[in-house]
């Protein structure tokens, strides 16, 4: 039996490699996950079922991020001594990249975060392979093979995910009663550097333009101001895509959830600076994305643009007939992934050849 390692560092590197655990058990794989604890990765972890173990917690400062770095590295290769696996897959954590180069043990890298530059210089060194969707920005070369899909279609696409209409009794709202999700994020990772987000005095005005005509859910890496923490949603983790999927809209500073909202055919609206290869392919191939900058002039235009959303009241058909557009040109990540890991290394001759078919995993 063939052993591997999931190496995460975020709860939503636990939804993209979920699904392919249970496959890969079945083609006598052996499947542990190595997790640097953060936010609800844990709990998610748990309610999966998903065999893991800790190797350390996520740390607040960009300082302490990179002296923690250098323990975790002697930390991983003892590890990688005892177990011994025939491959390591990662989102590119630099203790992986670093102690399965040293180790000379193939890591496969799964990349969608461009401004990640940090990690993406070391990692297009280091590592055997980099898998990226196609509307990836940057280019590395013969290491990168490039898919038709977002890495949220691994645990999102129609054949691995149905929505569960319970979570509405989980929010306390009725069925065909307007909501809208609303994201904060923490701006403390090593991508972040620069950002400041959506303004104290904007995040009130989002939040009570909103509530004048549905209602709101925050989901927040931080804590809430006082005006705003009765708004906080109060769901399991694992719940989070069911009520995304029955959501309005969704608005905030996740690249990531952003691109679940419409993955699920819910119009999304994206907040950030630099934006996302995946979120301008949602927005100019399919519609399903707004996306809008940090400047204030520009957060006042999502707020005014989410308001314009909320008084709707029959875009569910409109943005699922646009989600059925995008999953025409897009494939079944999971399966892809399954395929490639089962396979490889010959999986990577085949995929570089011009005639190589990924309408095979829709």
């Amino acid at each position: 039996m063939k052993k591997i390692i999931i190496d995460i560092g975020h709860p939503a590197n636990v939804h993209l490699f979920k699904y392919i655990v249970r496959d890969l058990n079945k083609l006598e794989w052996e499947v542990l996950f190595t997790v640097t604890a953060k936010d609800v990765t844990i709990s998610l972890l748990n309610a999966y079922k998903l065999p893991y173990i800790v190797i350390g917690i996520t740390q607040s400062s960009i300082l302490l991020k990179l002296i923690y770095e250098l323990w975790l590295i002697i930390k991983y290769i003892s590890l990688l001594y005892n177990i011994k696996p025939y491959m390591i897959i990662s989102r590119g954590s630099i203790h992986s990249v670093i102690s399965s180069f040293f180790m000379g043990i193939d890591n496969i890298v799964f990349s969608d975060t461009e401004t990640a530059i940090y990690i993406n210089n070391i990692t297009k060194i280091l590592v055997n392979i980099i898998l990226t969707s196609d509307t990836y920005l940057h280019y590395y070369g013969k290491k990168q093979i490039r898919f038709p899909g977002y890495k949220e279609l691994a645990y999102l696409h129609p054949n691995v995910f149905t929505p569960d209409e319970r979570v509405l009794e989980m929010l306390e709202v009725k069925k065909g009663e307007k909501y809208a999700i609303v994201r904060f994020v923490a701006w403390n990772a090593h991508h972040d550097i620069g950002h400041k987000g959506i303004s104290y005095e904007n995040k009130i005005k989002l939040v009570n333009t909103l509530s004048k005509h549905l209602r709101v859910f925050i989901s927040s890496e931080t804590e809430l101001p006082d005006e705003l923490k009765k708004y906080k949603i109060n769901i399991p983790p694992e719940q989070m895509h069911n009520a995304l999927a029955f959501a309005h809209l969704f608005i905030g500073e996740s690249g990531t959830m952003a691109c679940e909202s419409a993955c699920l055919g819910v119009p999304s609206i994206y907040i950030d600076n630099k934006g996302r290869g995946y979120t301008d392919d949602l927005e100019k191939s399919y519609g399903l994305v707004y996306n809008f900058s940090e400047s204030i002039t520009d957060q006042i235009a999502a707020i005014k643009k989410a308001e314009e959303i909320s008084l709707k009241q029959n875009i569910r058909e409109e943005y699922l007939a646009k989600r059925e557009k995008m999953l025409a040109d897009k494939i079944d990540v999971s399966a892809f992934l399954i395929w490639f890991i089962d396979n490889y290394p010959e999986s990577v001759k085949e995929v570089k050849r011009k005639e190589f078919d990924f309408g095979r995993f829709k």
